[in-house]
């Protein structure tokens, strides 16, 4: 798979456009070792990089976290810990953010950039999958004790990680889902010809359906307030109303 076919299938139209949003304001405030963490991954998962979230992203998050005063964070998928570093970054000294993710060996990717970071007493990275990790949360009785929830893991379950994540983060807080414009194919029909006749997007549409069903639920959950946004690959954030 090429990845340069693959970041032509970003919302961004113009690759000429994206680079200049990456190269004029994202790289450049990019932390040293974020960029450490890019390169690592590039490095051992090749075309699997794109996996992490964008730079640009990365850098809305990190302002949103500071401009909310989050202290506590959850985070559902980490892969090698770009958006985890981004986070632990944006949190004060003595913020937590609670991470999940079934690949240790890629958490352990970015793990030396996050340690020389200073940050890795920030962050509790738990090796399991999602749906256990936050049912024990809600037994243990941490029901509205979070800020802020990302959510950048398994897209079929991304509907199922709402209902909990709802219950965790505090009324006012924020869950934000990631990959929600799923490379621009949730503009098309699954019928569309651009799934039968673009090799990329024939692997694309595997995650198709249930991103639209997440967006479709979402934009019509009156428990929440919800944005999506044509940032990265798509970002929606969700205010818990109550």
């Amino acid at each position: 798979m090429d990845l340069n076919k693959i970041k032509e299938k970003t919302i961004l139209a113009s690759p000429a456009l994206q680079e200049y949003i990456l190269n004029t304001s994202a790289y450049p405030n990019e932390h040293e070792q974020m960029k450490e963490i890019r390169d690592a991954t590039v490095v051992k998962y090749k075309h699997m990089s794109i996996m992490n979230a964008s730079a640009d992203e990365a850098q809305f998050l990190s302002i949103l976290l500071k401009l909310m005063n989050a202290k506590n964070t959850l985070e559902i998928g980490v892969f090698t810990g770009y958006s985890l570093l981004a986070t632990a970054l944006a949190l004060p000294e003595d913020g937590k953010v609670l991470a999940v993710d079934p690949d240790r060996e890629a958490y352990e990717v970015g793990l030396p950039a996050i340690k020389k970071a200073g940050v890795e007493h920030k962050i509790d990275f738990v090796e399991g999958t999602a749906t256990p990790f936050l049912d024990d949360l809600i037994n243990e009785g941490k029901e509205g004790t979070f800020d802020f929830a990302f959510v950048d893991a398994d897209k079929e379950n991304y509907i199922k990680y709402h209902e909990p994540l709802l219950k965790l983060v505090k009324v006012g807080g924020l869950i934000a889902f990631d990959n929600t414009l799923w490379f621009g194919s949730v503009a098309y029909d699954e019928d569309d010809e651009i799934f039968k006749n673009d090799p990329i997007m024939k692997v694309v549409k595997h995650g198709l359906e249930p991103i639209k069903k997440l967006n479709s639920f979402l934009a019509k959950d009156p428990r929440i307030e919800s944005s999506l946004l044509s940032i990265g690959d798509g970002l929606t954030l969700c205010r818990r109303k109550y």
